[in-house]
């Protein structure tokens, strides 16, 4: 008989986190396991289809706000009774938050992945998740550093594990030279371009305003270095007036929110992160994958995952301007640009594959 799972999650746009649940499904084991989805805002469901193809049963509770869905409990809580479900994992707070609810309410174990650093939470948030913390089976964080926080913020008296991410290496690597060719006519990028780009939600985290400064910078050492950045969110207005005063209309491009991000990683020679904290996060390791060089800083789980000078070349978070140094130094060298992008692959495929990750899961639910 499977075990019947129950990922919780606020939304299946597409976001990091969000981006596992369809990757890891593809792996899992589904003699073994039947696995549910329930999100709760219907305007983020690009994935649903990804998952839905994978041999998920995906269901949506709609609520406009975080009060709307902590509202939406009862319901969860006949879901699993309906359905027989035999362990939820929660995922990000707002979901924990609700899950922890109904497990109080059901018993059913918990279990909840934190992709981020307590610090960098809003107050209230990171309150609720301190009080509330110890009403789950178990925490899971995606690195060493999301687990330590949780450790010193919260010092809970349930398990935390860590259980790094880990990406597709099979889906995610370089197969189509013309979907590289395809991407930069689009755009109009020449060929023979060092194009640099990245994937993010448009969040103050990402800090894509310096991104902008970094490639401007860039550009004036070596015209032939473009820029490409694959995303959507709260901050486009902004980025994209700033975009306007560094004159980079015609050498940065932004493609908005993208289902499927692989095309655009054929076309990259380089991925560049500029964030001030991070989980462990998804994109870099699809990046790295493809084969990308990176160049980036140190935020939080990436120093986990990048060696410096081995596997990409790693700054401080406020040494950020000297990435600017780093993509021309590339630029300008094409046997290290190729070493960077073999050993970047290399690093993912040895140590942050999706079937390392989905092991370890499936060993903690069959322990439940």
């Amino acid at each position: 008989m499977k075990i019947k799972i129950l990922h919780i999650i606020k939304s299946l746009g597409r976001g990091g986190a969000e981006m596992l649940l369809p990757e890891t499904l593809k792996s899992h084991n589904k003699e073994q396991f039947e696995f549910h989805y329930l999100y709760f805002l219907p305007w983020k469901n690009q994935l649903v289809e990804a998952i839905e193809k994978a041999g998920g049963k995906v269901t949506c509770f709609p609520a406009n706000n975080n009060i709307q869905l902590l509202l939406q409990y009862p319901k969860i809580v006949r879901y699993c009774k309906e359905h027989q479900i035999q362990l939820i994992h929660a995922h990000l707070p707002w979901a924990g938050f609700v899950s922890r609810l109904v497990h109080l309410k059901t018993r059913i174990p918990l279990f909840y992945t934190e992709h981020n650093l307590q610090e960098r939470y809003h107050f209230i948030t990171k309150l609720f998740n301190k009080l509330s913390f110890t009403w789950q089976s178990m925490g899971i964080g995606v690195s060493e550093d999301v687990t330590q926080s949780i450790q010193k913020n919260i010092n809970p008296n349930i398990p935390v594990k860590t259980i790094l991410n880990g990406v597709n290496t099979t889906t995610f690597q370089r197969e189509n030279p013309l979907e590289r060719e395809r991407i930069r006519e689009d755009y109009k990028i020449p060929n023979d371009a060092i194009l640099v780009g990245t994937v993010a939600v448009f969040r103050f985290q990402k800090r894509l305003d310096l991104w902008l400064e970094i490639i401007a910078e860039a550009i004036k050492q070596n015209p032939k270095i473009y820029g490409i950045i694959i995303g959507a969110g709260p901050l486009e207005p902004m980025l994209k007036e700033k975009h306007k005063a560094l004159g980079l209309e015609e050498k940065v491009f932004f493609t908005g929110l993208q289902t499927n991000v692989k095309p655009y990683y054929e076309a990259m020679d380089i991925f560049m992160m500029s964030s001030s904290f991070e989980g462990l996060p998804i994109a870099l390791l699809e990046a790295m994958s493809m084969g990308c060089a990176i160049v980036s800083t140190d935020a939080g789980g990436i120093k986990e995952v990048l060696r410096p000078d081995r596997d990409g070349s790693v700054v401080s978070i406020d040494d950020w301007k000297s990435l600017s140094k780093s993509i021309v130094a590339l630029a300008e060298d094409d046997q290290k640009l190729k070493d960077y992008q073999s050993l970047a692959r290399q690093r993912v495929v040895d140590s942050f594959s999706i079937e390392v990750m989905v092991n370890a899961l499936e060993k903690l639910y069959l322990i439940r």
